[in-house]
């Protein structure tokens, strides 16, 4: 293994014509350089792909498309799908995403490594049963290595997984894994990961929002926080009507009648 001291590697940078890093460089910029060098790559790395790696897989939510730089998300990449905690419906638009991206053909693999993913509910969304693959790991480590697998290999439509921590090498290996297989990689992610360094070509914030009428469906909002090379990408609020679970937008909430209105009428 070649190791070289700091000094060594100062000097090396003064001989190649840069400014050596320095301890006293805030690390809020050393974040936006390694950012800034990870999204050089990620177009570097985009630029070499060819065929079927730049077929596009629709969301499921036509309003999510529309904010989307492809109008859906591409084979060969991952997408992270961000939320504060459970009920925010961010599985049922995942799903939505996996549906799509197996109807040429491909499995839709789970890394259900907790055991509360409920298969009756992948099938009501139209994910065909012969095409499902739950995986059930006994620990970390085989979840990682099932998860990793799972991408690359060019069966696979799409892989399911929630993995609760991800360092910045775990992370790079999946997005490799997922661009040799070709499939899409959904990774559900705690709030927590927000702040985090991501490998993800699109990362979404999912939160739910109070519904129009009682009887109305789940609402929710979707906010791109990252598509491809840029940061934000505006968002949109939809509905996930609670018998068919079709995504579509949300309607206006109706304005309170005002009580001297209504008493005056």
């Amino acid at each position: 293994m070649y190791t070289t001291s700091r000094k060594a590697a100062c000097q090396h940078c003064h001989l190649a014509g840069a400014k050596p890093l320095s301890n006293s460089v805030p690390i809020q910029s050393r974040d936006r350089l390694v950012e800034a060098l990870r999204e050089q790559m990620t177009r570097l790395e985009t630029a070499r792909r060819t065929g079927d790696d730049e077929a596009v897989v629709p969301s499921g939510c036509q309003a999510l498309d529309r904010l989307l730089p492809d109008r859906g998300f591409r084979r060969g990449t991952l997408v992270e799908w961000l939320a504060a905690g459970e009920g925010s419906g961010r599985e049922t638009l995942a799903l939505g995403t996996a549906r799509e991206a197996c109807r040429e053909g491909g499995a839709v693999v789970l890394l259900d490594q907790a055991g509360q993913f409920y298969p009756p509910a992948a099938i009501r969304l139209g994910i065909p049963l012969e095409q499902m693959i739950v995986v059930r790991a006994r620990g970390e480590a085989d979840n990682a290595w099932a998860l990793d697998q799972s991408l690359r290999c060019p069966a696979v439509a799409a892989a399911v997984a929630w993995p609760e921590k991800l360092d910045g090498h775990a992370f790079r290996r999946l997005q490799l894994a997922v661009e040799q297989g070709g499939g899409l990689g959904l990774l559900m992610r705690p709030q927590r990961a927000r702040h985090e360094p991501s490998w993800a070509e699109v990362r979404l914030w999912i939160e739910p929002l109070s519904s129009a009428a009682p009887r109305a469906g789940r609402r929710l909002k979707i906010q791109v926080l990252r598509s491809r090379d840029r940061l934000g990408g505006g968002s949109v609020e939809v509905e996930i009507d609670h018998e068919t679970h079709l995504v579509h937008p949300a309607r206006p909430l109706a304005h309170p009648t005002d009580p001297r209105r209504a008493a005056g009428a």
